[in-house]
């Protein structure tokens, strides 16, 4: 039986057909790594080889705020977030190959995650076509993690951000601090402490009376926005932060992000995102940055792969009618 092939894909063989070689490439991937690792960590390494496993000729750059990478460590708890962001802006518009780029997708690995969307929102330059972050805290923290048992640096920085979260000094040089969102006991609405005195979170989140419209902006050119919670997640309190959700710590009460005003009113453009189906909510299984491989190839193929070529395509459509 004769089978006619769709005009849809007929369209979608003569796009691919006339797509130049370079926008079949797999768009450059910048990782921005968490709290107490490094750019050149082994694990970091890894995920950068799967990428390219997976779509073979990624160029993987892992951000980082020094090239040492023991300095690079102690800047995830030492700085300034804005100048951080700003330093971070400066350089991938410089790098020789990410500014020649049409656009890059991006990977987030904890405070990593809101940091890139701080870079999304603030400079965008290259574009971010997609974005992906994993146990980050898009709507702060309440509590500060625990540290191991030989992690100093960790410690130092834990002692400080107890004494005064909300004094200029340590707004301005501890990094968790800078997302730590202290709210309304009863209402679970953020403080006013938060929202006069936060160096970053207030901020990127647009929470304060005056709006920045290019924030909003930037975020809605996204193509998608996946945001990944762990599901046994004890390192992020509340967990429900990477989806930007709100957590009323004493009566354990959440309200989703579209719940809320920040997405009512469309502070951040993540309404506008969502209603193009760009916004994309998922959980996977275990406790803060437990990933697999499995996982992260999904989302490689998904959402970071290239256009595909005709010959592919067709390929497929011809596969289709064996099939039948």
């Amino acid at each position: 039986m004769l089978r006619l092939i769709p005009l849809s894909t007929l369209l979608l063989i003569t796009s691919a057909s006339i797509l130049p070689l370079s926008e079949r490439s797999p768009l450059p991937l910048i990782i921005w790594h968490g709290l107490g690792d490094n750019y050149d960590a082994d694990g970091l390494k890894s995920v950068g080889d799967l990428a390219n496993e997976t779509n073979p000729g990624t160029f993987v750059y892992n951000i980082r705020l020094d090239e040492d990478p023991g300095s690079d460590r102690t800047a995830t708890f030492f700085g300034n977030i804005t100048l951080q962001i700003a330093q971070v802006c400066e350089d991938l518009a410089s790098h020789p190959i990410l500014s020649t780029a049409p656009a890059v997708n991006a990977l987030g690995f904890s405070q990593g995650g809101q940091f890139l969307r701080g870079y999304i929102e603030r400079c965008n330059l290259p574009p971010v076509r997609n974005l992906i972050t994993f146990g980050s805290q898009h709507n702060g923290i309440a509590k500060y993690q625990t540290c191991g048992a030989a992690d100093w640096v960790c410690k130092g920085a834990m002692a400080l951000l107890r004494t005064n979260t909300w004094s200029d000094y340590v707004q301005s040089h501890l990094v968790p601090a800078q997302y730590f969102r202290s709210t309304n006991a009863s209402t679970g609405e953020p403080s006013s402490e938060y929202l006069e005195h936060s160096n970053f979170l207030a901020d990127i989140n647009n929470e304060r009376e005056g709006k920045n419209a290019t924030y909003a902006e930037n975020l809605a050119s996204l193509d998608n926005f996946i945001m990944y919670v762990f599901e046994d997640d004890t390192t992020v309190i509340p967990k429900e932060s990477g989806w930007f959700a709100q957590t009323n710590l004493t009566s354990g009460d959440v309200t989703d992000l579209r719940d809320r005003t920040i997405y009512k009113e469309d502070w951040i453009g993540l309404k506008k995102l969502d209603e193009k189906g760009g916004l994309v909510f998922k959980t996977t299984e275990g406790g803060h940055m437990q990933l697999n491989d499995k996982e992260l190839v999904y989302l490689f193929k998904t959402y970071f792969a290239p256009p595909k070529a005709a010959w592919e395509v067709v390929g497929e459509v011809l596969q289709e009618i064996v099939e039948l």
